[in-house]
């Protein structure tokens, strides 16, 4: 399993953003891992482990601002900082001689991390070769989502934000009801008891004391007041592809195929339906994933 490093950005003020690889070399493309909500950069564990992948691409999981082990000096940011940091840490990879961007740089993100794909997208169009959102939705948390069959973040999220905007001490943790919440939505609820276990510590030990109740507070905010969309996906230029599974409870299936025809602008913009598969598809269908993506980075590499 590959080590967590931080490497040192400038945006905001200055941002300790932390990731994980099984290794880097200038001679093949980038793929850049987003994590979900409130998870880390272990959520693409099973990837680290695909030689067909890590022999084909650099795997480089960035681990997003309010997740893992990023440290931003700042209390408030928004998914446009995520990007940017994102887009400073393959800068400063390529100034340091650990991968060369000019081999292909592609973005795989699931649920949040799929809006932070198209915002890379966006902000670097000449560095960006291709996008993979995995079960996300690129509105605001609309009423149409919800007329699609999409969560109701609203109602879901903010008794949670309500709870954690009170001052705390050392002893905050988001607790196990939080954690079963996310690990019931994103890993399945008949995911198994070694699972549940790992990411009720996972997020335990990533939101410790005052410091980590400010940093889940914000991330959440993030995820329920995030801004749309949908005006910018026509200026996408680069191939998509999106993965969605039939048992994503967040992010219907309706919604993904009334979302991939908005990217007018893109040359190849293709959506992927997996059955059976859950909100964290690299998780819960890793071969079709693997697959999917290893074909997707050759083509356009």
């Amino acid at each position: 399993m590959p080590n967590t490093t931080t490497i040192y950005v400038p945006h905001l003020g200055g941002i300790e953003a932390s990731y994980q690889t099984p290794g880097l070399d200038t001679k093949k493309p980038t793929l850049v891992l987003v994590n979900s909500f409130t998870t880390s950069s272990e959520l693409y564990k099973t990837q680290y482990a695909n030689k067909d992948l890590t022999d084909k691409m650099n795997l480089l999981a960035i681990e997003l601002l309010g997740h893992g082990q990023t440290r931003c000096k700042l209390e408030n940011w928004t998914y446009w900082d995520t990007a940017l940091m994102n887009i400073q840490v393959l800068q400063e990879l390529e100034k340091k001689g650990e991968i060369d961007q000019s081999k292909g740089v592609f973005v795989l993100g699931t649920s949040q991390g799929g809006w932070i794909t198209v915002r890379m997208a966006l902000l670097a169009p000449d560095k960006i070769t291709g996008i993979i959102p995995l079960g996300t939705s690129l509105d605001f948390e609309s009423p149409k989502t919800r007329e699609l069959g999409c969560w109701n973040a609203p109602d879901d999220l903010t008794p949670t934000i309500d709870s954690w905007s009170k001052p705390s001490d050392s002893a905050f943790r988001p607790g196990n009801e939080f954690a079963d919440f996310l690990i019931d939505i994103g890993f399945g609820k008949n995911c198994s008891s070694s699972v549940r276990d790992f990411w009720r510590n996972e997020i335990a030990n990533n939101y410790v004391g005052e410091e980590g109740r400010k940093r889940a507070r914000m991330a959440t905010i993030n995820l329920r007041d995030r801004d749309g969309l949908h005006g910018r996906l026509a200026d996408v230029k680069c191939p998509v592809l999106w993965l969605h599974g039939t048992s994503d409870v967040v992010y219907s299936v309706a919604n993904a195929e009334r979302e991939i025809k908005m990217f007018t602008g893109s040359k190849d913009a293709q959506l992927k339906v997996v059955q059976d598969g859950q909100h964290f598809l690299s998780f819960s269908h890793p071969k079709e994933v693997d697959g999917a993506v290893a074909e997707f980075v050759a083509k356009y590499s």
